[in-house]
């Protein structure tokens, strides 16, 4: 059964904490723990008793892979999707998302695929390897940065996520691309962009990628994973303001993904 639920970046500079009470009291169905510089989502069993505390079920863990995440739980990147994995299972999570490797990580990179199937055989979790986009200034040339390469559907990953403002800034299809994963498409970050150079993050319904058809197109095709709000609020210049921009995006998704939800 399909949830909606909100990642715990989109209340940044607010701390994981904070987006468990929002989540609770906007009425998110479950909450991703983006695992990062907050050193409270580092820590296994406080994010358990936040999860218990506030009755919402954590969904997802996103593993510390984010250029400005490189040194959280160590520098070797195997371990930080083990350590993940282990977060995972003792919060009762089915979900690990995972960024592809950056170019200059190139032992990683070489094993990556064949690594991240071993790790589902090994641990029953989906690790859903998400869409990147090409890093670019303004209008010029995008340059590649991920190996094997930053679009999902290009490998043989079982479990994928789409990030729709990803896909804007790398001009992407969305529904193209999830299309052509099929049921591989495991999780998505529900948000939105314009197709410029910086990664926007915007509530979903304010950019230019179609989020209402993609979520249309994911009720058609039946899609049975999880969504989740992931959207940038750092210029809301209130609590009041940040919330108005979950609640808006939380009706957006239960309005064009009509499918049955745990709501």
């Amino acid at each position: 059964m399909t949830r909606i639920g909100l990642s715990t970046v989109s209340v940044y500079p607010e701390s994981t904490a904070h987006a468990f009470a929002y989540a609770a009291s906007v009425g998110y169905d479950a909450v991703e723990v983006m695992v990062g510089v907050d050193g409270l989502s580092q820590q296994v069993e406080a994010v358990r008793q936040l999860s218990l505390h506030h009755d919402v079920p954590i969904s997802a863990i996103h593993a510390p892979c984010l250029l400005f995440t490189q040194r959280v739980w160590g520098t070797e990147p195997w371990g930080k999707l083990y350590r993940s994995a282990e977060m995972a299972e003792a919060v009762g999570a089915r979900t690990v998302v995972v960024h592809p490797p950056f170019r200059w990580q190139k032992d990683y990179a070489a094993g990556f695929v064949a690594g991240i199937e071993r790790l589902e055989k090994e641990t029953g979790l989906f690790f859903a390897v998400e869409n990147m986009y090409p890093w670019k200034a303004s209008s010029r040339r995008g340059v590649e940065m991920y190996l094997p390469g930053r679009d999902p559907s290009d490998e043989s990953y079982a479990s994928a996520t789409i990030d729709l403002s990803h896909a804007a800034i790398a001009g992407d299809d969305i529904v193209a691309m999830a299309e052509r994963l099929g049921p591989r498409l495991r999780h998505v970050h529900l948000t939105d962009g314009t197709g410029s150079a910086k990664d926007e993050h915007l509530v979903p319904g304010r950019g230019t990628t179609g989020a209402d058809r993609f979520l249309e197109h994911l009720t058609d095709s039946g899609f049975d994973g999880e969504i989740i709000v992931e959207i940038n609020t750092r210029k809301a210049a209130t609590k009041a303001d940040r919330e108005t921009d979950l609640r808006e995006s939380l009706e957006f998704a239960r309005k064009h993904f009509r499918a049955r939800t745990s709501s």
